[in-house]
């Protein structure tokens, strides 16, 4: 393979391998203390739109779909995301609830969030959006960690329910490896249908 298409490759997956490390970051701190990693969510939301908006657009030119459909859909989809957080504020349940766990609603609306964009826009980011479940449970059920001890078992981690951190690690990890498959399965789609 040519030394520029390997590094268009590597650029391809830098936005992907970027937005991982930064929800494993954003998890590991939340463990600490969720309420003072509220604003650094509420900034990674139009991150992770913005990563599917670009993310899914090559998908859509492989499967002979309207780029114009695929950015209506992903403007709306997103866009009621943030509708949601914004009319959250304006009816009083953001003040109604403490920073932490208003926090966690929004971790878990943003999972939701990329796992629908995941199914129907962007396959990509379904992977992400389980990661981000299995994140937002650890974070909000602390004390029952019975979905981690299952999957350390099939992952062959022992004892996974005393090392959150290492599983989720892991599945940030293999959650990366699948989109990046994707990824170039995408590219080996657009090279394919170009010739």
């Amino acid at each position: 393979m040519p030394k520029s298409k390997q590094t268009s490759l590597m650029m391809a997956i830098l936005p992907s391998l970027v937005l991982y490390i930064a929800a494993f970051v954003l998890v590991f701190l939340s463990r600490e203390d969720l309420a003072s990693t509220l604003p650094y969510w509420e900034f990674f939301i139009p991150v992770v739109a913005v990563f599917s908006l670009m993310s899914g657009w090559g998908q859509a030119y492989v499967f002979n779909r309207s780029r114009l459909f695929y950015l209506a859909k992903q403007i709306l989809h997103w866009g009621a995301l943030g509708g949601l957080l914004w009319m959250f504020g304006e009816i009083g349940i953001r003040d109604a609830l403490n920073a932490g766990q208003y926090n966690i609603l929004q971790i878990y609306l943003l999972t939701f969030a990329a796992l629908t964009a995941g199914l129907y826009l962007d396959a990509k980011l379904f992977f992400f959006g389980a990661f981000l479940l299995i994140s937002a449970y650890s974070l909000s059920d602390a004390q029952h960690f019975d979905i981690l001890a299952i999957i350390g078992e099939h992952l062959g981690v022992s004892d996974a329910q005393n090392k959150p951190v290492t599983l989720l690690a892991i599945l940030a990890t293999l959650g990366f490896v699948a989109s990046a498959l994707i990824l170039m399965a995408m590219r080996g789609g657009a090279l394919a249908k170009r010739k």
